[in-house]
């Protein structure tokens, strides 16, 4: 299974692309961050990024596209301002046809870490572990967006079923 994992943001949504299969560790495929033109209308900075995570969907075809909610901050403008980002980013989802799965960031960091109140750096550092990465990845705007696909990986893990036998 191939799952994009994207953390919103109308200055900086970090994405990650991983991937599993069989009994071993996810891999990662690609991650980074999407950097709209800072200081441009808010309109630009939404299209810069549906444009760039349609990009995403067309050139890896995942299985899913998992998203980070939204959280409630203090800030009713950066809340309405983060929801806008999840709208554009749901919407490449669903024109390109690839299921959609949404994760709280409490949920998130307790998948990835065991703790639902994980700082950044624990966040990096598991996802670090957990794909066999040497370092972090940087910056932790991509880890961000990693330790979402993971999280939808290890809440979706199954294992393989024994086969059926049937009497003769």
């Amino acid at each position: 299974m191939k799952v994009l994992g994207v953390d919103p943001g109308s200055a900086a949504t970090g994405f990650g692309v991983v991937e599993a299969s069989g009994r071993g560790a996810p891999r990662l495929i690609e991650c980074g961050v999407i950097r709209p033109t800072p200081g441009s209308p808010l309109a630009d900075r939404l299209q810069q990024v549906h444009e760039e995570i349609a990009a995403l969907l067309d050139r890896h075809g995942p299985d899913v596209l998992a998203v980070e909610e939204a959280f409630h901050g203090r800030n009713a403008r950066t809340t309405l301002v983060l929801g806008h980002a999840r709208g554009v980013i749901l919407l490449a989802g669903a024109q390109a046809g690839v299921l959609v799965a949404e994760y709280p960031p409490a949920v998130i960091k307790k998948a990835v870490t065991g703790r639902g109140a994980a700082m950044k750096p624990q966040v990096g550092f598991m996802v670090a572990r957990l794909l066999r990465l040497s370092a972090p990845p940087a910056p932790s705007d991509a880890a961000d967006g990693i330790a979402v696909a993971l999280t939808h990986l290890l809440r979706n893990a199954r294992p393989a079923a024994a086969p059926v036998r049937r009497p003769a």
